[in-house]
Parts: structure tokens; sequence; C-alpha cells
């Protein structure tokens, strides 16, 4: 009886192991549907290509800048269309292709067009890590890794600022979210019930800025519902201490005053110790918007540039730019130990931050953040600067600067070329005037021509790819070039090759 019950309990028909399909919804639901082997081959096919000509073919000085196409020739190239059904390997390696080829270089020695610039191999292996991982910092317990290597760098960034008693951050996604951070937490320190009554609880709250400051100042006015009208620019040339002593505003509430270490265009440094003299006199938050300059205290030689920014009580500093951590890497930081940041953005959602868990819950730093999936930006950092050290950094910092030097004296000795300004940082800004206006007195006829020149000289050196290097008027300014030197890749024989370059593109104007 026994050996017949255990008989017909099997299921013959069935080989071992197996279990029948279970449908739901006309869905089989058994096992993956991912084919393993036809993805591994996938990647197997595609990472020679990305290596072979993202990394080594676009950071080779004898290759092309950029492959330029019009946005209609680019569409038609690229065939962007979403179709129902899938297209097979060879078809999507070949779209990879396409993607590189016709994209910017920006690893590229001569890409000079933007405040980022070349490619460190270090940074470029901890992106690949973190994009194969994909994790979200928000706990520690799904990524332990790299909460812990953001901590460490936050810490290393706050001690390089100067704040000896510490201080508190995280990692944005961007340097203007960042500049957002610090108007919304100085307005938290300011006014606490906003975070609960809005902002009908409130006086008319007014802040400061720099004339050459980011543009995302006024847009964190705006975003956070101060007003762009509540936002006072202080010329440049005035500075601060005259106008922010004099400024006497019935009504509202002055908290907080935006001083910027780095400017975009100019790349120009506010005065940060008599900025922090009239905050601390006045009670206004102080806040460095170091995401350009911030580069510089690495450098012992260059730091005299930030000379009081330990006295702010946020900086942003974004080490994708002049340091290469690679876009995108931005910290937010605020001199400030009682959890300033948490209780600003805290929501406390119950499904993420448990106070039962079986850990040290002050790792789960997310809630400090106003996002709540997040990338770990810091780690590519980490990786580089452990490979490199501080020496190294500073290193590249000062060569950076260094090289910048040359350029404004190789511009001085040529004949149409004219310096906007001597620089103070490695924003070299200067005029091309071609031959046929180098006899015509200063005026605005003069100017009016040299306004034309720089858009048109820019158009070819595009579709040449030969480099790339910015334009922009400037106030009252006409049109110049900035050229921005970051990549140690970059060499005097490319800021010869610059100038000459400019001049034989330019010449017949």
């Amino acid at each position: 009886m026994n050996d017949t019950s255990s008989k017909a309990s099997a299921s013959p028909a069935e080989p071992k192991g197996k279990r029948p399909p279970v449908l739901v919804d006309g869905v089989t639901l058994n096992g993956p549907t991912l084919d393993i082997r036809e993805a591994e081959s996938f990647l197997r096919d595609a990472m020679p290509i990305i290596m072979e000509e993202a990394v080594w073919k676009a950071t080779d000085v004898k290759e092309k800048v950029c492959e330029w196409r019009s946005p209609e020739q680019l569409k038609d190239l690229l065939d962007l269309e979403l179709r129902e059904g899938g297209e097979a390997h060879p078809q999507i390696l070949q779209r990879c292709r396409d993607a590189i080829r016709y994209s910017v270089k920006t690893g590229h020695p001569r890409f000079f067009n933007q405040l980022y610039a070349g490619m460190d191999p270090y940074s470029l292996v901890g992106r690949f890590i973190t994009e194969a991982i994909n994790p979200s910092l928000y706990t520690y317990e799904v990524a332990p890794v790299f909460l812990l290597t953001e901590e460490a760098v936050l810490q290393k960034m706050i001690e390089i600022i100067g704040w000896q008693e510490g201080g508190d951050g995280i990692f944005s996604p961007g340097g203007s979210v960042s500049n957002m951070y610090a108007v919304n937490v100085a307005r938290y320190h300011h006014c606490p019930d906003v975070k609960v009554l809005g902002l009908s609880a409130l006086p008319r709250l007014v802040m400061f800025t720099s004339q050459e400051c980011h543009y995302s100042v006024a847009k964190a006015a705006a975003f956070l519902g101060i007003g762009t009208n509540n936002v006072y620019v202080i010329p440049s040339d005035k500075r601060y201490a005259a106008h922010c002593c004099s400024l006497l505003l019935t009504g509202a509430l002055p908290f907080m005053v935006n001083a910027t270490a780095g400017t975009t265009v100019l790349g120009a440094f506010d005065p940060l110790e008599e900025i922090a003299d009239i905050c601390e006199r006045h009670n206004l938050w102080m806040h460095v918007d170091a995401c350009w300059g911030g580069g510089a205290l690495m450098s012992k030689k260059h730091r005299y540039l930030l000379q009081g920014i330990h006295r702010a009580n946020s900086v942003a500093w974004n080490p994708h730019k002049m340091l290469m951590a690679g876009l995108q890497c931005c910290a937010f930081m605020v001199r400030d130990k009682t959890n300033l940041l948490q209780r600003c953005h805290s929501a406390q959602a119950s499904y993420l931050f448990q106070q039962d868990k079986f850990y040290d819950v002050s790792y789960d730093t997310g809630d400090k953040s106003i996002q709540c999936s997040r990338k770990p930006d810091a780690f590519k950092f980490w990786l580089m600067w452990k490979a490199i050290g501080t020496k190294g950094l500073e290193e590249r910092v000062d060569r950076a600067l260094a090289m910048a030097r040359y350029l404004a004296e190789e511009i001085k000795k040529r004949d149409g070329f004219r310096l906007v300004m001597e620089p103070e940082y490695t924003n070299v800004c200067f005029w091309y005037i071609p031959p046929s206006l180098r006899d015509m007195a200063d005026g605005p006829e003069f100017w009016r021509n040299v306004h034309a020149v720089a858009p048109v000289v820019k158009e070819r050196m595009m579709k040449k790819g030969s480099m790339m290097v910015g334009y922009q008027p400037h106030g009252d300014k006409a049109n110049f070039f900035r050229q921005i030197i970051i990549s140690p890749q970059v060499s005097r024989e490319d800021m010869d090759f610059l100038l000459d370059q400019i001049h034989s593109l330019g010449m017949d104007l």
C-alpha cells in the first residue's frame, strides 16, 4: 500500500526538476526571458567598439573633435524612429558606431568649448563600474560601497575648504541644483516654518549676488518662489560692501549672499573675505558658488584665489570641471553639524528610512537630498583621487594655470589678437581681428565688424572638426573667444595650434 501511494504521487510524464508552465494573463512566467548567452555576446562585441571609437580615437589629437552634421542630416543618418519590432545585433552595433562618430569628442585634447574637458582613465573605469552595478544612493542597504565613498570624499573636500569643525554635504545632479540647495537651506535656516507653512507665512525675502554670477541663482529664486525681482545684483566693479550696507529694504528680509569663485565667462573671483565680513555683520547666509573655481583649492600656489572660503556657510564645488572627475560630479556642502540638510529636506519615507533596521541608520543619507533616486557620482572621483593622490590633482591645476599664462603671453605677441583681460584663472578671453580690420580706429563700426568675426570662425572650425572653442558677447563687449584649459593632455603645441587655426580660418574676413 505504501509503495503504491508513493508511485501515485510522482509525475512520471514530467522530467525530473521541471515544472509545468505557469500562465498569467497569457504570459509564461517560467524562467527568465533574457537570453544570457545572447546578452553576453552583445556586450563582448560592443565593448571593443566603445574602447576603440569612444576612448582611443576620441582622445587622439590626430582625429577630429567633431563630425559636424546639421540636425536634419543627422536625423536621417541616425534613423531615430522607434518601431514595433527590434533590430538585430549587427544593426544595433552600427547604431553604437554612428552615435560615437557623430558625437562631439569632449575628451579630445583640442576640445576647449566648455568648463569640462579631457578623459581621466580612473574616473572612466569608476563610471563603468557604477553604470554596470546601477545603484541608487538613498540607503546603505542598497549602496553600501558608494555611500561610504561619498562620505569619505565629502569629508576630505570639507577639510580642504578649511572647515575645521567639520560639516555636512551631498552630491547633487549639477552645480545649478547645488545653488538651488543653497538658497533653500539658507531660507530654511532663517525661516524654518517655511517647510510646513509655505511662502504665505514669510516676509518678502531678498538675496544678493554678484553681477557675474551663474544664471542658476535667478532660476533658484524663481523655482523656490522667492522671485527674480528679489535677487539684487551687485555690480562687480562696486563689490558688495557699499551695496549690502546701504540697501535697507522696508518690510523685506535679506537672508543670503551668493558669491562666485570662478565666473563662467571671465574666470573671475569675488572678494570672499570682504563678503564674509558683511554677512557676519548682517546675519546673512554666505554661499560660495565654487563650481568652477573650487579646483584651485587643491593647489598651494593658487588657493589664495578663494581666500576666505572657510568662512562661508555653504559651498558648491564641481570636481567634474577642473579636476576632470567626469560628468557629473557636483558637491554641495554646508558648514553645519546640526543635521540642517536632513531637517530642511527630510520627508521620512517609511518604506526607505525605517528606524528599526539591523544596522546604523545614520548611513541612510538619502533623506538629506531633494531626490529619491540618486547616482553614485562621488565614486569615480574617489577612485581617481586614490589613483593619482592629492599631489596629482594639485599638479593638474598648476599645469592648467601655467598653460593659460603661456597662451595669454602668446596672444600679446601676435598681430590681430587682443586680450579682453588678464586671465585670473584658466579662462583666456580674447578677440581675433582679421587683417582687413587692423587699420581701423576703435569705434562703434570697428566693434560691429569684430562682433561678426567669432561666429564665422566658430562655424568654420566646427565644420572642419579641427577644434572647439567657445565665443560670446559680454555686457557691452563684442563677441570674443573664451579658451578654457583643463586637461593634462593639452600641450603648448595645442595652444600654438589654436592661435594658428583661428588666424587661418578668419584671415579672409
